[in-house]
């Protein structure tokens, strides 16, 4: 089978309630020549924003089968500058192109005067800044005619000058805008252990009626030499046994959603790939909560 395909047959949008991957040119043709049973792929939204090319090819191919998630993780809506009118330009022509069925970005900065960093920084969680994140989720919202879902950060250290708690204020942007939220466990777990809270509480006052879907990846650790532990959100192994609890637990209190496994460095091979999608279906379904269709959130 080619890779090409008519973009204008229909395929089907909304995303299941089942496991997913990020889709990777390496994997290609593992999956063109098989079309496992998955119930999602996702894409980075700056990856397609060029015209063409074999990443194109491979992703009409593979949203002709299967429900696509697109994440963005170059808008910078935590930023004090205003949000870049050409990106978000291009991030309108990539959903319309592929009309996923959610469209995600980050609680996070990253340019500064027209440069990109590499990097999610974090933000204050103060009044100022959820009026200025506010303004900037309705302004993307309003450019692609739907509402996104807004992830939890992995956090390294805390403000000084936060005056919200961190699920206070993602509810409170959820209720203004309308927007969902991605919950992104493996953020939670990285986030707990480095600024001392417990994961399990953060997930019991998360605001779990406006999610819609969940993250789960692989940390690193960082020896510190008062003998403490440093996480990373480097998403180049595994899931962590600690992580997976974390979605059982999340799972308990959204109900169905869609579930990504996120492994974007170090990439394995597909098989591998795939089974950590295989084990996440399998909580899914050990839940009782198994493939129905959830939606892009439920605020």
């Amino acid at each position: 089978m080619t890779m090409g395909g008519d973009r204008r047959r229909p395929v089907p949008n909304a995303v299941p309630a089942r496991a997913g991957v990020g889709l990777k040119p390496r994997h290609g043709a593992a999956i063109v020549g098989s079309w496992p049973d998955i119930g999602f792929f996702e894409v980075h939204a700056e990856n397609y924003m060029g015209a063409g090319g074999p990443p194109h090819r491979l992703l009409e191919a593979v949203r002709e089968r299967y429900p696509l998630s697109v994440h963005g993780v170059g808008m910078s809506i935590g930023g004090p500058d205003p949000l870049d009118r050409g990106h978000l330009a291009r991030l309108r022509d990539v959903v319309e192109r592929y009309r996923p069925g959610l469209v995600s970005e980050h609680l996070a900065w990253s340019t500064h005067k027209g440069e990109f960093l590499n990097d999610l920084l974090p933000v204050p969680l103060t009044e100022a800044t959820l009026e200025r994140v506010a303004d900037h989720v309705g302004q993307v919202q309003d450019a692609l005619g739907r509402p996104i879902l807004i992830e939890n950060p992995a956090s390294y250290l805390s403000f000084a000058a936060s005056t919200i708690p961190e699920t206070e204020f993602l509810g409170r942007l959820a209720d203004r805008t309308g927007c969902g939220l991605l919950l992104d466990v493996n953020n939670v777990a990285v986030s707990a252990t480095n600024l001392g809270y417990d994961p399990h509480g953060y997930l019991d006052g998360f605001p779990a009626g406006h999610a819609g879907q969940i993250h789960v990846a692989g940390y690193d650790e960082e020896p510190e030499a008062d003998g403490g532990r440093l996480l990373i959100d480097a998403h180049g192994s595994a899931v962590r046994p600690d992580v997976w609890p974390l979605l059982s637990h999340a799972l308990a209190l959204t109900g169905p959603l869609p579930v990504l496994v996120e492994w974007d460095n170090d990439v394995p091979d597909w098989a591998v790939l795939h089974a950590e999608a295989v084990a996440a279906d399998a909580i899914l379904a050990a839940l009782a909560i198994g493939p129905r269709r959830a939606g892009a959130g439920h605020g």
